[in-house]
């Protein structure tokens, strides 16, 4: 009996032993997703229950950071805890993807983008999607005032721009202009305009840098200053423009209370969650600068990139996400309806639904986009968006401005490209 007993429970570990082993390996590749695009985040928190819920074969993990990107995945590697997918912008794939991406050059997806980046011959970096900076417009809004069609295409110059605001107010919109106080809106999108609409950006900065240029006597940074005094001084929180909420400027939008508001098309994941007028669309920022006032600011915007250090097995399953990102049809779905994005993929054919979307999209296939400068140092937003706040606050003038932007540069460094 004791042998049999003991027969027994030998059968009965191995077959335990079994079926850990098969229970093991059935178990799930882990994808963690590090996410930098607040405006999706939601979304993608949907996306990973409903994947999870439909997969056996990958499991994903989104995160999402407040931090700078370099500031985060700089943490990330000091503390050797890599994500598998990261989403960092386009300056980050130069700067990290030589060191710590995986080659995509053979990936599916690879021949329907001209967005995606190369460095060295490989194809590091998955273009999210296509974004734009520019003017937001509420057409509805506009024409309930003035009893007139808005045509945006109007509105080239700044003089122009300062007609309709008056127009607006003069019909009874106290403050027809909305601004974000955020440093990335000012310091980022707004400032590096003077760049983009330069033609060399690398030469306009290093003349700044040697003194052979003076920003306070710069054509682009003074058309570019004269349109945003527009906005400032017509700004619905121009007495306090630094308490401003980013939402409730977008409500306002949304809902016709103003007219216009500086910013993106990843604007409407917020303003689409308010009471929205139909007819909205985005503008070129009006200046006196000709052709680049008949364009917005844009193109390729955050990018994904597979980080080589993690294992073959989350290698190969985070290339599977992307390829389904743009390949499989409820990727594209998820992609162009569920996150509101202009995809950067040419086979994506789905309509993009919202206004904005459809702004940036209508520029882009007319071939009216200023292309992103991508090479500002990592602290560059955060710096430069600190003088732009003291100058939207009324604490420094232009030329102030001008100064502390020289000053910045004077010790500042492009980043690779």
């Amino acid at each position: 009996m004791k042998k049999t007993l003991a027969l027994i429970l030998a059968l009965a570990m191995v077959f335990a032993i079994a079926i850990s082993g098969t229970a093991s390996a059935a178990d799930p590749v882990e994808v963690t997703i590090f996410n930098s695009k607040m405006e999706i985040q939601d979304r993608l928190l949907e996306l990973q229950d409903e994947w999870n819920d439909t997969h056996d074969d990958i499991h994903i993990d989104v995160m999402y950071s407040s931090d700078t990107v370099a500031a985060h995945m700089s943490t990330k590697y000091a503390s050797n805890d890599p994500y598998v997918i990261s989403m960092v912008d386009a300056k980050d794939i130069y700067s990290l993807g030589p060191e710590h991406a995986i080659d995509l050059s053979g990936e599916p997806w690879v021949e329907y983008t001209s967005q995606a980046i190369s460095v060295g011959g490989k194809v590091l970096g998955f273009p999210v999607c296509v974004e734009a900076r520019g003017i937001l417009y509420n057409a509805d809004a506009i024409e309930k005032v003035t009893g007139e069609p808005f045509d945006p295409t109007t509105i080239r110059s700044t003089a122009d721009f300062q007609a309709l605001v008056d127009k607006l107010i003069a019909g009874g919109m106290e403050a027809p202009c909305g601004l974000q106080k955020e440093d990335w809106s000012l310091g980022a999108h707004y400032l590096q305009q003077v760049y983009e609409m330069h033609d060399d950006p690398d030469a306009f900065i290093a003349g700044i840098k040697d003194g052979s240029i003076k920003l306070i006597e710069d054509p682009v940074f003074n058309a570019l200053m004269d349109a945003f005094d527009v906005m400032k001084e017509n700004n619905w929180m121009k007495d306090a423009p630094l308490s401003a909420v980013r939402e409730d400027t977008e409500m306002m939008l949304a809902e016709g209370e103003i007219a216009f508001k500086y910013g993106g098309n990843w604007d409407w994941a917020n303003i689409s969650a308010f009471d929205y007028s139909e007819n909205m669309g985005m503008m070129p920022v009006p200046t006196d600068l000709e052709g680049y006032n008949e364009k917005l600011v844009g193109g390729g915007s955050k990018y994904f990139f597979i980080d080589n250090s993690v294992s073959p097995e989350q290698q190969e399953a985070a290339k599977q996400f992307l390829n389904w990102l743009v390949l499989d049809e409820a990727g594209q779905e998820f992609l162009v309806d569920t996150c509101a994005l202009v995809p950067a993929f040419s086979n994506i054919t789905l309509p993009v639904s919202d206004p904005l979307g459809a702004s940036v999209k209508a520029f882009a296939d007319a071939d009216k986009l200023t292309a992103n400068y991508n090479y500002a140092p990592d602290d560059h937003y955060a710096k430069n968006g600190i003088s732009f706040q003291k100058y939207l606050a009324g604490q420094i003038d232009r030329a102030g401005l001008a100064d502390e932007i020289t000053a910045y540069w004077a010790t500042a460094e492009v980043g690779a490209h």
